[in-house]
């Protein structure tokens, strides 16, 4: 059994002071969401045993930050900053989720970017919560968090529609309960 986490940036700046895309920062809300997010996660275990952030500043704040939240609850994970989650679409990040087999996490979870890691996520939900699914099909939102499931002993093995999805949540879903 495989579990994929996959976490979308916080909220965010519109623009960079430097003008790059990469450079953008969290806003007020994505600080907050990320905290949420991280909570949520603490109290929610398994942990991932491996977090692969992308190098944009976005999404390596909203891993640090929710990081804080969580890690008195969470065991301590490897985390890698990987330049190729950044613009990937979903053949890139199914590549990516598939090299992990080299170090073999049991939990993985990328820290990416719309549109792919919303794209994979759908992609890769075949069954589990079908609420969740219908959810997911609009969108994954700022901070948002899908997380599946996979009958594999490998990584190699992912494939697409045979996730099941545990589990989709985010902020704002988690405010309405």
């Amino acid at each position: 059994m495989r579990r994929l986490m996959l976490l979308r940036h916080a909220k965010t700046e519109h623009d960079a002071p430097s003008g790059r895309d990469q450079d953008r920062r969290l806003d007020n809300r994505g600080r907050h969401d990320a905290v949420e997010i991280g909570r949520f996660i603490g109290r929610n275990p398994p942990f991932p045993d491996l977090v692969l952030v992308s190098h944009a500043v976005r999404a390596h704040q909203t891993w640090e930050i929710a990081w804080e939240a969580m890690k008195e609850l969470a065991t301590a994970p490897q985390v890698e900053l990987t330049p190729e989650l950044y613009g990937a679409d979903v053949s890139q990040l199914l590549e990516t989720v598939r090299n992990a087999s080299v170090s073999d996490p049991k939990r993985l979870m990328l820290v990416g970017h719309n549109p792919g890691m919303h794209e994979l996520a759908f992609a890769l939900a075949g069954s589990g919560d079908a609420a969740g699914r219908e959810a997911l099909a609009d969108n994954l939102p700022t901070a948002g968090l899908a997380i599946l499931d996979f009958d594999i002993d490998d990584w190699t093995d992912v494939r697409i529609r045979r996730g099941r999805l545990e589990l989709f949540v985010s902020p704002k879903l988690l405010k309405q309960t």
